[in-house]
């Protein structure tokens, strides 16, 4: 793995960054003043936006629980990691089954550099991270953690959470299937994105503060976000926002006008 002063140089400060504005909307503290200055203007054209993020985080986790639980799945890649947040992916699967291995995908370079916290596997287990980008998924399938950590022999679950409305149509389709194609039968599809389905004058606000930033924002309508599951066996209870998926009591609780991303998990025939 590339030292941290090697992907020091590589963060930009000058201008907002999508996993930085996230971190810091979430309480975080791996941001710059360049993204908090970001985060208040989206808050500000949407207050439920924090809502909604953490509704997000808390469908990832209730997701990998089902995967490593019910599901059985002992294999992930996750595409689009994040800064670390505990409790990350590789936790919350290594509690339901110690001998979990995940490879973590990010091509942010604060991202790599704070990976060792993505790295602290259970005895069991194995987690791995890799530097590369979803745009170009060759260098994901061919790298040494993919190749090595995961056994396409068995089915391994690919988790892409609050990736895929940074990357604009026609690609994003593409991408997602370069990636699930060479997984067995019985392997899984975890996705997450945003919606402007249910506050659309707000979360155009949204969209407006992350274009103006350089920032790609794309939502999708649920229509939109079914494609990517066509083919797949979609799971219980299918294609909803994130806070309807096997919600905790707590949740119901959160208004439907607060959260703008769809979730949904499927099985490959």
């Amino acid at each position: 793995m590339p030292q941290d002063g090697r992907a020091a140089g590589r963060i930009d400060t000058t201008r907002a960054h999508s996993a930085r504005v996230y971190d810091y909307i979430l309480g975080g503290k791996d941001h710059y003043p360049v993204d908090v200055e970001a985060g208040d203007a989206m808050v500000a054209g949407w207050p439920s936006l924090p809502v909604s993020m953490r509704q997000n985080r808390l469908f990832m986790q209730r997701v990998a629980r089902y995967l490593a639980g019910e599901a059985g799945i002992r294999q992930f890649l996750d595409i689009g990691t994040g800064l670390p947040t505990s409790p990350n992916l590789h936790e919350v699967a290594q509690g339901e089954r110690p001998d979990a291995a995940i490879v973590y995908v990010d091509n942010d370079p604060i991202v790599l550099a704070h990976a060792e916290a993505l790295l602290t596997s259970s005895p069991q287990g194995r987690t791995a991270y890799v530097d590369a980008d979803m745009r170009e998924p060759e260098s994901i399938l061919e790298s040494e953690p993919f190749r090595e950590i995961l056994d396409l022999g068995k089915p391994v679950a690919l988790t892409v959470i609050a990736m895929l409305h940074f990357i604009r149509p026609p690609d994003d389709l593409t991408l997602v299937r370069r990636l699930l194609d060479p997984l067995p039968s019985g392997s899984y599809l975890a996705i997450s994105t945003a919606t402007a389905d249910f506050a659309p004058e707000e979360f155009a606000r949204v969209v407006e503060e992350y274009e103006g930033r350089g920032i790609p924002m794309v939502p999708r309508s649920q229509a939109e976000v079914g494609a990517f599951f066509e083919g797949l066996d979609v799971v219980e209870p299918g294609l909803t926002q994130v806070h309807r998926w096997r919600p905790s009591d707590e949740q119901s609780a959160v208004r439907n006008e607060e959260v703008a991303m769809y979730g949904a998990v499927a099985r490959k025939p």
